[in-house]
């Protein structure tokens, strides 16, 4: 069973969205809160593995929630809900370690297999999605490489490049002539080293140090 806590001011709204994930056998709500100090409380409480918190709620928005909740160990991984698609809140809160964001009015469906794709350990959003977040942010301040950038091989690097553009693993495959196989373990060994969550985190590391 998928553990859920609603964070969203709109009492219609968590309601809703209940009805949905209640309706699942593998999914259960836990928790519901109207605002980010009561949300870091209820998650707090109740331990859930994932949380949908808004990113815009009265008393503590949801950008700060995140980023407290995300230092608390064994952390929920939460995923943001926005009205925009575009949004530069939902930027900083992935950069924080948000697991991506959904828009209010996605489908059901959508929902759905975004809490158990996120609940399975990867990111809601596409890495191609995130570059676009990230090259509409204007907040983004470049930081100094790291060190652990440089334990990257030659192909490693040229497979984090292409990676870090969105490109797929399909997609990076056909450019450099190699199997998929071969590129997911070049991603996962770069991941390591970088000590990077995902693909999205990937693409967060690169905007951050002038490497997209």
């Amino acid at each position: 069973m998928i553990r859920v806590v609603l964070a969203d001011d709109q009492a219609l709204f968590r309601a809703g969205i209940r009805l949905v994930i209640d309706s699942q056998p593998d999914l259960e709500v836990v928790g519901e809160a109207s605002d980010g100090r009561q949300a870091i409380a209820v998650v707090r409480a109740t331990r859930p593995d994932v949380v949908l918190m808004d990113i815009r709620m009265p008393v503590m928005d949801g950008l700060a929630a995140t980023a407290e909740l995300l230092e608390d160990p064994d952390a929920p991984r939460i995923v943001m809900l926005t009205t925009f698609d575009l949004d530069e809140a939902a930027a900083r809160a992935i950069r924080q370690g948000a697991s991506g964001f959904l828009l209010k009015d996605a489908d059901p469906e959508f929902l759905l297999a975004a809490i158990r794709t996120v609940h399975s350990g990867s990111a809601v959003i596409a890495a191609s999605a995130t570059r676009d977040l990230f090259a509409q942010a204007t907040d983004v301040t470049t930081r100094p490489v790291p060190d652990t950038f440089g334990t990257l091989t030659e192909r490693e690097r040229e497979i984090f490049a292409l990676a870090a553009r969105g490109l797929s693993n399909s997609e990076i495959a056909a450019r450099e002539f190699l199997s998929e196989a071969t590129v997911k373990t070049h991603v996962s060994r770069i991941l390591a080293k970088l000590a990077l969550r995902d693909r999205v985190q990937l693409v967060v590391f690169a905007f951050e140090h002038g490497l997209a």
